[in-house]
């Protein structure tokens, strides 16, 4: 680049040490980007969650921006001011980029600049980002989300891929691997690798089908249909559906196509089965269907997940 690629990285009160840090230790030492830590406040200090910053300019930074970073912060139940919003929105609009880690995806959905365009965040935010705001498209499972002019990830470490994959992407895979050997990072994580969250099936908002669906749970292994699940539920299939999606927000069958990936997850980290039986025990059968399950929801494969997450002192727990 001829000119510097002025990055606005913009700080809300609360603050996150380890976004904040990763962003400004990634491009602040590049000669190729021009980095500027602003603030509403600024310039001046701005309490962060646990710590104090002293940024070195106003909201006026975003006006020339080429790329605006906001990296998550706390306090996501307190709304931006219409002031930071409003300079957001401007950015975008004179087509600077956006970029936001974690939870700094509720400033820009905040600023309406979210809707109708698919974005992540930290999988713990996930589903508040999505009742919050129902017209962005949330994708929970994934490390980061490239949508041009746009781009958001989850936690820390998606973070640092994501502007990995920026510096990718302004000034080729050379540099970027570069600055990564130097991070001591991985090169290269695609943004659809899934976020290793917790539990993939989603928590229910009602009671009236949990017995069934501890009865799923318990029948992982069979070869159910919609129709054995409605006559479980004692329910038609077509009233059965509705309610379990009223209580889910999700369909049976991928409820339990969820739960399943779930259990495959705990015999892979927890017990010593071998991986070609894990497809049965959970209802996947085959070993090549339990594969290409994994690849859709997790982004890798059981073996790898396996080696990642292997619980080795204490091999017999399932």
């Amino acid at each position: 680049m001829v000119n510097p690629h002025r990055i606005a990285v913009l700080v809300l009160p609360g603050v996150l040490a380890l976004e904040f840090g990763a962003v400004t230790q990634i491009f602040s030492a590049d000669p190729d980007y021009a980095l500027t830590v602003c603030a509403e406040s600024g310039p001046g200090p701005v309490p962060g969650s646990g710590f104090a910053i002293t940024v070195a300019a106003g909201l006026d930074a975003l006006g020339d921006a080429d790329t605006v970073i906001i990296p998550g912060y706390s306090d996501i139940d307190t709304l931006p001011s219409a002031a930071s919003l409003s300079v957001l929105r401007a950015a975008h609009a004179r087509g600077a980029r956006l970029v936001s880690i974690c939870t700094g995806a509720f400033v820009l959905a905040a600023a309406g600049l979210l809707d109708g365009r698919p974005v992540t965040t930290h999988w713990r935010q996930a589903e508040q980002l999505r009742r919050r705001y129902p017209r962005v498209d949330v994708q929970p499972n994934q490390l980061y989300v490239d949508d041009g002019d746009i781009l958001t990830s989850a936690g820390v470490t998606a973070g640092i891929d994501l502007c990995l994959h920026l510096i990718r992407t302004d000034l080729g895979a050379a540099a970027a691997n570069t600055r990564a050997r130097d991070l001591v990072a991985p090169p290269r994580r695609q943004g659809g690798q899934a976020q290793f969250i917790e539990q993939f099936r989603p928590e229910a908002a009602g009671d009236e089908l949990a017995a069934l669906r501890e009865w799923m749970l318990d029948h992982l292994a069979d070869p159910v249909t919609v129709d054995d699940l409605a006559e479980e539920a004692h329910m038609s299939r077509r009233t059965f559906i509705r309610r379990f999606r009223e209580e889910t927000g999700t369909t049976p069958m991928a409820w339990l196509t969820d739960a399943r990936i779930d259990r495959a997850r705990e015999l892979l980290e927890a017990s010593t089965v071998p991986v070609e039986q894990v497809g049965r025990l959970v209802g996947f059968g085959a070993p090549a269907s339990l594969r290409a399950a994994f690849h859709r929801h997790v982004g890798t494969s059981p073996q790898e997940y396996r080696t990642l997450f292997r619980h080795k002192e204490d091999p017999a727990r399932i």
